[in-house]
């Protein structure tokens, strides 16, 4: 069986980790597959998965996301595959126009509980559309598929071509990482470290923590912030304004994100949405507290085990950070219950049922 992942690049993301992480599991079950890049630029990941000895079909280094040339790009290389799988908007839209001619199976994953092209109505009737051309679109949480069947005014009653499957992490490799040297960050053990992973990108809110650091002034307490991108600037900015410039250190994107993680003392992510976040559960991998904005795509996960403060609330994260650093009964606790529900999302369960979905097409 021939499969071919279709992704935007090869850049930080949860989309991007997901297929540096599943290309690799799936070869090793005897599935043939390979990665089309609608920008082909070097990257770690891209790197990874040349390692491990997987073919990649960069379709450009420079064109738009939507130039339609990229259509017939696709179409010559997806002809060759049994089942092409997508992720992300402009690869779902293209891959879907392609196979009018191609008539191969389609996959797609959804990995967000929120897309911008939702917020016009219009846009809908072409949405219906193209998820419609697909043979199984996954979800990768429940919300993720609810909010999706009900922007599709999909009816609860109605046989459709969705399902979920958790994201997924490999849960041993995080829990015994060897830990950072908080030197080599200009850092100390007398630190109370919090870290937070996540690109810099509409969807996550830096800020959050940033003033939640402010508020506790306590130079005890130490910020990492490991990600990069287009909002850099506004957080740089953010720091400046609340004068927390000695708290917090910019990491930048990083391949050694288990041994960061294991390193600090508190992970926390704040975001305004999510899908279902593998750092969410990255973090509550390390055997350290997860702390979590309650939004959609982190409340599923976190609930129950970790610790949830409302969304963009900078004085209840810092009040939570305070607890965790006075009161060690209430942190061991929490660590218990995050490494407990991060046990459900070992990624051996996603390969499995992403090969299954293959295999039933």
């Amino acid at each position: 069986m021939k499969i071919l992942q279709v992704i935007t690049s090869l850049y930080t993301g949860g989309a991007e980790k997901l297929i540096a992480d599943i290309v690799p599991r799936l070869r090793q079950k005897g599935l043939e597959v390979e990665v089309c890049l609608f920008n082909g630029k070097d990257t770690p990941f891209k790197k990874q998965l040349q390692t491990c000895g997987c073919k990649i079909h960069d379709l450009s280094y420079n064109e738009h996301y939507y130039n339609p040339i990229k259509i017939y790009k696709l179409w010559r290389i997806m002809r060759h595959y049994d089942i092409v799988h997508t992720h992300n908007t402009a690869p779902q839209l293209f891959a879907a126009i392609a196979n009018i001619i191609c008539k191969k199976k389609l996959v797609t994953t959804e990995h967000s509980t929120n897309s911008r092209r939702r917020d016009f109505p219009i846009l809908r009737y072409g949405d219906k559309w193209m998820y419609g051309r697909y043979d199984s679109v996954i979800c990768i949480s429940e919300i993720a598929e609810k909010v999706l069947k009900e922007y599709l005014e999909v009816s609860p009653h109605t046989p459709c071509n969705t399902c979920t499957i958790n994201n997924g992490i490999d849960v041993a490799r995080f829990y015994h990482a060897q830990p950072l040297d908080r030197n080599s960050v200009g850092s100390d053990e007398k630190r109370f470290v919090i870290v937070m992973v996540a690109g810099f990108r509409e969807a996550k809110d830096q800020e959050t923590v940033i003033r939640a650091i402010a508020r506790l002034k306590d130079l005890k307490y130490e910020l990492w912030l490991v990600g990069d991108g287009e909002r850099r600037q506004a957080i740089e900015q953010c720091i400046k304004d609340e004068h927390v410039e000695k708290q917090i250190k910019l990491l930048g994107v990083r391949m050694d994100v288990p041994s960061i993680l294991k390193a600090a003392d508190v992970v926390v992510m704040s975001s305004h949405w999510e899908g279902l976040s593998l750092s969410n559960i990255e973090g509550m991998s390390v055997g350290k507290p997860f702390v979590a904005s309650d939004v959609n795509g982190l409340r599923e996960v976190t609930e129950g085990y970790g610790i949830l403060f409302p969304h963009g609330d900078s004085e209840a994260l810092a009040n939570e950070i305070m607890h965790l650093a006075e009161d060690r009964t209430y942190y061991d606790q929490i660590v218990f219950q995050c490494y407990e529900r991060a046990q459900q999302f070992d990624i051996e369960k996603m390969v499995n049922s992403y090969a299954n979905v293959y295999n039933q097409l």
